[in-house]
């Protein structure tokens, strides 16, 4: 009987939860995630759709940004105009996946993370908001932006 409570106890620690299991790994180097998360470059256009979707993204409910066709842009962060310029690709990566890492304060949601996290939308529950290919193609996008 001890064995097993033993063994139970082992695999609950072992086993990880379906949600988790879906985060590829990353390691955070300073203020940047070097590696993509795909281990392939993302897709401008893709990217491009996703910061205008104010479905998916939803960043222009926040920032403004060189997509003039939306109207009703954000001003509550700083511009996208000019990302690229100011950021390298993973600086921009770590920003989308965890920008409370940076700034504990901030009011922009973490794209790429589970743990920790409160009042989740239930849509949202146990998974990210964007996938590693979606945080990805936002990246290359906004690495592109650099006037």
């Amino acid at each position: 009987m001890i064995a097993v409570r033993g063994w139970l106890a082992l695999a609950g620690v072992l086993m990880v939860s379906p949600a988790v299991a879906q985060l590829q790994p990353y390691k955070v180097a300073g203020d940047a995630i070097p590696a993509s998360l795909t281990g392939k470059p993302g897709d401008p256009a893709r990217g491009r759709a996703i910061v205008a979707n104010r479905t998916v993204g939803l960043c222009l409910l926040c920032h403004s940004g060189p997509i003039p066709e939306e109207r009703f842009q954000g001003t509550l962060a700083p511009s996208l105009a000019g990302a690229g310029a100011r950021s390298t690709p993973g600086q921009l990566r770590l920003r989308l996946v965890d920008a409370a890492r940076l700034n504990p304060d901030t009011i922009m949601p973490p794209y790429y993370r589970l743990d920790g996290l409160t009042r989740v939308a239930k849509n949202f529950d146990g998974k990210p908001i964007l996938t590693a290919e979606q945080i990805e193609d936002v990246v290359a996008y906004l690495a592109t932006l650099k006037e």
